[in-house]
């Protein structure tokens, strides 16, 4: 099938003070997030200045995407446009219906199934197009990527890197923590259309990651950036609360790897660089935290791999992966949707 664009999808960030709480108020409506929640999240960002430094991550991660393709001969053009600050998502489909652009594939910054990763991003990007009208183009999201190599090799050599960090001489006492962003328990449990499908995805990325850095190491899967009303279930246990658990055990280091995230965004940099390492810190624990792919030349490779894998499904043997887990490839209406929308 033709396509005449491709376009990066993404959280986004506030650039300044005057933008936090807009932004937050824009993620977080109509989900019940207390107004002290609110408030405790903006100040995490006022702490950099009121600026995420996620909109920074992806205008250079369009900028590589751009020339990779230019390089490879991928003769497609590549915006940019974000869920929940500016550029909005809906400006960028009205961009693309005024540039003459009928059909495209979105890449969005999220590399798993479920809710919040995949589903949601399907619904704005649903949303934008009927925000811009009838002559919107179609806009086609590309496939999860948990098990690309472009993802998980970039993590890999990341959690080798932190390990160098550390004294070599404590190497028994270390422990890999890899980290994703908490979901309410409803939502993990209705992911896909047979439940699991988040948790499972990050199972298999966690177990890979693993494998190629430190197999000699133990390791655990664990959740942070928790965000929702306190009643509400969510996956634990929690960063902070299992490096308390990890330090009662003996363990006398962690390298902690935020599988879960494709850059260094304010829930990377706050959530781990800063409440997580005081928290070692205090506990006696030594803590390195793995980097993530950013614009790794291998990730770049990926987007490219994935778009031409839909353009000739059939060709060239693209289908690049290093799991067990089936490839859900369209990422279709069916693909994340809950059996019951979650809390």
């Amino acid at each position: 099938m033709a396509y005449d664009a491709v376009v990066l999808v993404s959280f986004g960030g506030p650039e300044g003070p005057d933008d936090v709480l807009p932004f937050l108020q824009n993620v977080t409506r109509g989900r019940g997030v207390p107004p002290q929640r609110l408030a405790e999240v903006a100040e995490h960002y006022q702490h950099f200045g009121g600026v995420s430094p996620i909109n920074q991550q992806c205008r250079k991660l369009l900028a590589a995407i751009r020339a990779d393709f230019a390089d490879q001969g991928l003769d497609l053009p590549v915006y940019w446009g974000n869920r929940n600050w500016h550029p909005m998502l809906a400006d960028t489909v009205a961009q693309l219906r005024d540039d003459g652009v009928r059909r495209a594939l979105a890449f969005v910054t999220s590399a798993y199934g479920g809710y919040s990763a995949c589903r949601q991003y399907q619904e704005d990007i649903t949303a934008a197009r009927a925000a811009v009208g009838p002559d919107a183009p179609v806009i086609e999201k590309l496939r999860q990527f948990w098990d690309h190599p472009g993802f998980v090799e970039p993590h890999a050599d990341a959690v080798r890197a932190a390990l160098a960090q550390l004294d070599p001489a404590r190497r028994a006492g270390t422990r890999l923590v890899f980290t994703a962003h908490s979901v309410p328990v409803s939502a993990a449990d209705s992911a896909g259309p047979h439940g699991g499908r988040y948790t499972a995805q990050l199972a298999e990325t966690a177990r890979l990651v693993h494998a190629a850095a430190a197999p000699d190491l133990p390791y655990d899967l664990v959740w942070q950036s928790r965000s929702g009303p306190p009643h509400v279930p969510w996956l634990e246990p929690d960063i902070n609360d299992h490096l308390t658990a990890l330090a009662a055990q003996g363990v006398t280091g962690v390298v902690v790897s935020p599988i879960g995230f494709v850059s260094d965004h304010l829930e990377v940099v706050w959530d781990l660089d800063t409440e997580a390492l005081d928290a070692a810190k205090q506990l006696g624990l030594d803590f390195v935290r793995a980097g993530t792919p950013g614009t790794d030349p291998r990730f770049v490779t990926m987007v490219r791999e994935l778009v031409r894998e839909r353009i000739d499904p059939d060709g060239g043997g693209l289908r690049r992966r290093l799991g067990e887990l089936p490839i859900w490839d369209t990422c279709a209406t069916v693909c994340c949707v809950p059996r019951r929308r979650p809390s």
